[in-house]
Formats: C-alpha cells, structure tokens, sequence
C-alpha cells in the first residue's frame, strides 16, 4: 500500500511538473509573443515616421520649387511691362526730337525769310530816295538858283530821315553828353577849359546809330580830360 501511494504522488508530480513546465513555457512564448509585437509596432511606428517625414520633405520641395517658379513668373511679367514702356518712351522721345527739328529748321527759315524780308523792306523804302537824287541832279543841271538846289537836298534828307525812324534806326546822342562806352568810341581828347567839361563829348567826327536799343554803328567822338 505504501508503494502504491508513493508511486501516485510521485506521478501527481510529475504531473504537476509537466502543467508547471507548459505553463512557463506558454509564459515564455507570450512574452516572445509580446516582444515581438512591440517590435513591429516599432517599426511600423518608424516607417510611419519616415514616411511623414519623406511627405514633409516632398513637401517643401514642391514649396520651394512652386515658389521660385512664381517668382520667375513675377520676374518675366515686371521685364515685359518694362520692356512695354520703354519702347512707349522711345517712340515719345522720337517723336519729340523729330517735331523739335522741324521745329528748329521751321524758325531758322523763318530768320532767314525775316533778313531777306527787312533788307527787301529797307531797298524798297530807299527808292523813292534814290528817284528823288535823280531828279535833283538832272534838275541842277539847268539850275541856276543855288537855294533852290539847298532846300531840294535838305528835302531828300529829311525824307530819308524819316525813312530811318520807320525800321526804328535812330542817331545816338553824342555832343555835350557824358562819354559813354556802351555808345561811344573815342578817337582823341584833349584837355577841358573847365571842371564841367571834364568826361564829355565835345565833338562828333562820324554820327552813331541804333536800332531800338541795339547800336548798329558806335558814335565816333573827341572827348575833353
């Protein structure tokens, strides 16, 4: 009786052995299990990580690449508007320059016609002058009345005058008068009888002349020092 009791606890433990063995070996596959489970979250966690982080990059490329081309596009639209108001500046200049220089040839015809115009004026009005000296020398021929010769070139003098002050020509003030460089051109001087004669004119050798306010011919004078 007493082996037979021993031979049953000893296969009670061996049983309980073998349960205890399977039972550390089902513990050691579950943590195996378990690892290896963490393992592939893991990586599936790094994969999803890089896979982000290829995404961004991708990303920022596309970013970068989008932006340059607009700014090219930018870039290409401000050299066309320049390109545009450059040509509608030259053509103002062109324009400009070629209305200027007809301008320019316009007015240089017009001073030329103006000269030939005065001088046409002036010969004309100088006619009936020259008409008049050639009625008085064939009338002197026969004249024997030397007044009547006198008052006929004080005539023809004074219609000459009167010709001169027509185109605005006017004699310069000169005897008596300060000496004026502006006026005058001094040939000699000579010594002043008095303080107040000092400075002037005293003699007129070649009258000036002046049209308007500018002097065509300077008044040839002898002035006392």
């Amino acid at each position: 009786m007493k082996t037979k009791e021993t031979v049953e606890s000893k296969d009670e433990m061996t049983t309980e052995q073998t349960c205890q063995q399977e039972h550390d070996n089902l513990s050691d596959n579950t943590d195996t299990t378990q690892a290896e489970n963490d393992e592939n979250v893991d990586e599936n966690n790094t994969k999803q990580e890089e896979s982000s982080n290829k995404g961004e990059e991708k990303k920022k490329n596309r970013s970068f690449f989008g932006k340059k081309k607009s700014e090219e596009e930018e870039l290409k639209k401000q050299l066309e508007e320049a390109d545009v108001k450059y040509k509608e500046l030259n053509d103002r200049f062109l324009r400009l320059y070629s209305e200027f220089d007809n301008y320019k040839k316009r007015t240089n015809k017009e001073k030329l016609d103006l000269l030939s115009t005065a001088s046409e004026k002036v010969i004309v009005g100088l006619l009936p002058v020259i008409d008049d000296f050639e009625r008085a020398i064939a009338a002197n021929e026969k004249a024997e009345d030397v007044t009547a010769i006198k008052e006929g070139f004080v005539l023809i003098y004074n219609k000459l005058l009167q010709l001169l002050k027509r185109f605005d020509v006017e004699e310069i003030a000169a005897k008596g008068e300060e000496f004026n460089t502006d006026y005058h051109e001094a040939i000699t001087h000579f010594p002043a009888q008095n303080e107040e004669d000092k400075g002037k004119v005293m003699d007129v050798t070649e009258k000036g002349y002046k049209i308007k306010d500018k002097v065509i011919r300077y008044s040839k004078v002898v002035v006392a020092n």
